[in-house]
């Protein structure tokens, strides 16, 4: 392997290799001198498709072997969609870069272009959330929710073969590969809280690595940056993830933070949300008040009986 030659880790599904090549082609822009090129490794979370999320577990569900990959030197840096990362990255590795944040919002994708207002009990929603599923159950409990697994054209072919009759689905993934013209309509972020680091790219890499940390910080957006803080610390302060129906969404206005989490029974029974805003250098700090209150004022016992129903 040339010393020139520098190697990018991802996933092989098609919005996976989309990120990993938008990476790629901006590294390339930035060092023309040097060669880039994708390796793609295979991870849990692509092997297990008929299984709920919510049942097989979060924790690197769709990371790990790329970290494996990493630590083995196989790979160089990793591409993940910035929400499949856990929290807390493991010993060895660190955030290296997040891009500038695309689309944040959840998509509503509806085959005869219904809302989810007007359905009923006759109609037929698809995710693999929980966080979604306690939101569309909140906002229209008479539709029923099914599970569905797959990449983006999988989910739309289900959908359009009569698994079900809408979905709900990340708006970046959508807008990235070019299916614009299947999003019915976006939810704003009050109306349906988007998933903590929805629709930003991270680079992931080794420790003290510094000849990568000095490239891949040439893709890092400081903005996004706080914004992803402020969610994941809001995220990990309540020991959430994809079992847990946690959501956050933070927006940066000057140098103000402005954060809004929410916490819900998955059945859309019971739902907390709360607000908080401060100084957008600290963001950790204003994600981890903002859990705290949230926990205070009935949080705690929401999560443990989520937490009860999901090991049963």
């Amino acid at each position: 392997m040339n010393k020139s030659t520098i190697r990018i880790g991802t996933r092989g599904s098609k919005l996976a290799l989309y990120q990993a090549n938008l990476v790629k082609s901006k590294l390339e822009e930035a060092f023309p001198d040097k060669t880039f090129e994708i390796v793609i490794i295979s991870t849990k979370g692509d092997k297990i498709l008929d299984v709920a999320l919510s049942k097989i577990g979060d924790k690197g569900l769709f990371t790990k072997e790329l970290e494996h990959a990493l630590f083995n030197d196989e790979v160089d840096m990793c591409v993940h969609s910035l929400k499949d990362l856990p929290t807390v990255f493991p010993e060895g590795a660190q955030l290296g870069a997040i891009l500038k944040r695309a689309e944040y919002k959840d998509a509503w994708v509806s085959k005869d272009g219904i809302s989810l207002e007007d359905m009923d009990e006759s109609h037929t929603v698809a995710t693999s959330s929980l966080r979604r599923i306690a939101q569309v159950h909140r906002i229209n409990p008479k539709v029923k929710v099914v599970d569905i697994r797959g990449n983006v054209d999988t989910r739309l072919k289900k959908m359009n073969d009569g698994h079900c009759d809408a979905m709900v689905m990340a708006g970046a993934g959508l807008i990235r590969l070019g299916y614009n013209d299947a999003i019915t309509h976006l939810f704003e972020a009050d109306y349906f809280v988007s998933a903590c680091g929805q629709g930003a790219i991270a680079i992931e890499i080794r420790e003290n690595d510094k000849a990568i940390d000095s490239i891949v910080k040439q893709l890092h957006c400081e903005t996004s940056y706080q914004q992803i803080t402020a969610e994941r610390s809001f995220l990990n302060e309540l020991e959430g993830g994809c079992q847990i129906p946690i959501g956050a969404y933070a927006r940066v206005e000057g140098e103000e933070l402005h954060l809004l989490g929410l916490v819900a029974m998955p059945d859309g029974t019971k739902e907390l949300r709360a607000e908080l805003s401060g100084k957008a250098c600290e963001s950790e700090e204003i994600g981890r008040k903002l859990a705290q209150q949230i926990a205070q004022s009935g949080g705690v016992e929401i999560l443990e009986k989520v937490r009860t129903l999901n090991n049963q």
